[in-house]
This record gives C-alpha cells, structure tokens and sequence, in this order.
C-alpha cells in the first residue's frame, strides 16, 4: 500500500457556521464547499490548507457518529485521514497486516472519495481514515 500524504483531518464541532467563522476570519483559510452526507449523517466544509484540507464535521442527526463522537470526546479531531492509491487493495493490506476494520469494503466519502475506516483499537487510539480520489 503506497500512502501518498495525509488527505485530510478530520475535525468534530458542534456549530458548522460558528466555527467557519474562526477558520475563515482567524486563520484566514477559505471554505472551498460545504456538503452533507446523508448515509453518515454529517454535514462537512472543506478548508484547504496547502495540499491537504480540513474538514470540519457537524452532525445532521441526535444518533449520528459525530455526536456520539462529541458527546464522549467533547468537540476536535475525530480523524485523520491518508491518502491511497486504490482503496480495495490498501482495505486488504491492512487486514493481512492484523488491522481490524471498520469498514470492510469501501463506502462514500465526502468530496466523492471513497473511503474505509481502521478501528482505533488497532491503530494505537487514533481513528485511521483510507482515503481514495
């Protein structure tokens, strides 16, 4: 598996707009898009920062991950995500390598990559997104 650099991270707030606001008039960073991603239930701005982005999470429903995630953790990063060149082929590297996945087969990812998640326990408490474009 070739890991081409870090695609994005993935940070879990609270108020989207709110926090745009610090993003955008503190560090000066420009919102490229924003989306919602109806099956993970999150609605996601992309910040581009040289050639990697952040991507700010909100959540679109009470059950959602992203609220799961904040009510445990409290609102920051939720994921860091790497990039790859072919997610089947990386999924399974990672799986021959004793990673457990979340994510067995790729699914939709925001932006149009597709994308498949290592669990935190095997990953040494961090949230491993595989990321592909």
């Amino acid at each position: 598996m070739k890991t081409g650099k870090i695609d994005h991270i993935g940070i879990a707030v609270k108020n989207l707009d709110e926090t745009l606001k610090f993003y955008q008039d503190i560090l000066g960073l420009e919102c490229i898009g924003t989306e919602v991603v109806e099956e993970q239930k999150v609605k996601v701005a992309f910040l581009p920062v040289g050639d990697t982005e952040v991507e700010l999470l909100e959540s679109t429903e009470e059950d959602g991950p992203i609220a799961k995630f904040i009510e445990k953790k409290g609102e920051g990063i939720q994921h860091i995500a790497f990039r790859v060149d072919n997610i089947e082929e990386a999924i399974e590297e990672m799986k021959a390598k004793g990673i457990r996945m979340i994510d067995e087969k790729p699914r939709y990812g925001a932006g149009g990559a597709k994308i498949a998640f290592c669990h935190p326990k095997s990953t040494n408490g961090v949230l491993i997104e595989l990321s592909e474009r």
